[in-house]
């Protein structure tokens, strides 16, 4: 081995060493965001009756509250904010758009209008059920998005399918609007739902939706090395022997997954898929390997503090947290596509 070769190989290892560890420390800041939600809330409970509740819990009321309300709220801000982080990363790699995401492309829209049209025509009312068809509403979503964006000829590239999942967005959430103006009783049920919230979901409902949800990221995990390849572009991709069809629709099964499962629990929550796997990138790189692991510990960071910070703006009521992370992630849209037009 020469010597350039030596350094190039210890270089790599001490920067893989470098991202473990950051991967170590950034479970340990989840663990402290998720444990900061837990200490705050409409009740004013002390740190040490927050940890005689984790460690030695019993019947009182401060003790039911942190173990049935502000741990399992949580948990599945930690489990909806990393499924859309993640989703978001895998579809800025598969169509290399920077603005991709799953509320811009019509994967949100969808899970949302397959809920509104399961509660206006079946009076569905469980949140349990809501998984079914936010996932059937996503797949058929991501399915249109690809089918317009193969109008014409030719492999979907990234600005058709951009397009086109601006134009499925716009006609279903249209189309969810119209719904719920037909129908006060679907509107009174699912207006909170469709902000975005994580009020009030309980550890049952995480269980039903953490299958789907589970799967989708295993499944992205896996494909981090070939969407780094897709990043490439379509051509490198094949030329190196990948079977690109194959990986595109792995990772749209991976998208749905994720998103259907997240949106089915929170409602259609937006900006954390756009924004997260950009700061993420910023650190990390484009190694898909990495970003990936590290947009599931962001993301759920990014939502824990973002429910956080709408429990508290207007305390002791509070805001959707749809709509703080659309306060912190508007500008932030903003300032990517002002940079993506300079560039």
């Amino acid at each position: 081995m020469t010597a350039v070769s030596l350094t190039s190989t210890i270089g790599l290892r001490r920067t893989r060493g470098v991202l473990a560890l950051g991967l170590l420390v950034g479970l340990g800041l989840l663990l402290a965001t998720m444990l900061l939600s837990v200490l705050f809330g409409a009740a004013d409970i002390g740190p040490s009756e927050v940890l005689a509740a984790l460690l030695h819990p019993n019947d009182s009321t401060e003790h039911l509250i942190i173990r049935t309300l502000r741990v399992p709220r949580a948990v599945v801000a930690v489990l909806v904010g990393g499924a859309l982080a993640v989703a978001g990363a895998i579809m800025q790699g598969i169509t290399r758009n920077p603005l991709a995401s799953t509320d811009l492309l019509g994967i949100n829209a969808g899970a949302a209008f397959g809920v509104v049209v399961a509660v206006y025509l079946l009076g569905v009312s469980s949140l349990l059920v809501y998984a079914w068809f936010a996932l059937a509403g996503a797949l058929l979503a991501a399915a249109l998005v690809y089918l317009l964006g193969s109008l014409g000829g030719g492999a979907p590239t990234p600005m058709r399918l951009t397009l086109a999942g601006a134009a499925l967005t716009a006609l279903l959430g249209s189309l969810t609007t119209a719904v719920l103006l037909l129908d006060q009783r679907t509107l009174e049920q699912v207006r909170f739902w469709l902000a975005g919230s994580v009020a009030g979901r309980d550890l049952h409902l995480m269980l039903q939706s953490l299958p789907y949800i589970g799967f989708g990221l295993v499944l992205a995990l896996l494909l981090g090395g070939q969407i780094t390849l897709q990043t490439l572009g379509e051509e490198v991709a094949s030329g190196l022997g990948q079977r690109t069809t194959l990986v595109k629709a792995l990772s749209t099964l991976a998208v749905v997954m994720l998103a259907g499962g997240a949106v089915a629990v929170a409602g259609p929550v937006g900006f954390v898929g756009l924004v997260i796997p950009h700061v993420v990138r910023f650190f990390v790189g484009v190694d898909y390997r990495w970003v990936l692991p590290y947009c599931a510990l962001a993301g759920g960071m990014f939502l824990v503090l973002s429910d956080v910070a709408a429990r508290m703006v207007l305390r002791p009521q509070e805001l959707p947290v749809g709509v703080m992370t659309a306060i912190i992630g508007g500008p932030c849209f903003v300032y990517l596509v002002r940079w993506k037009v300079r560039r």
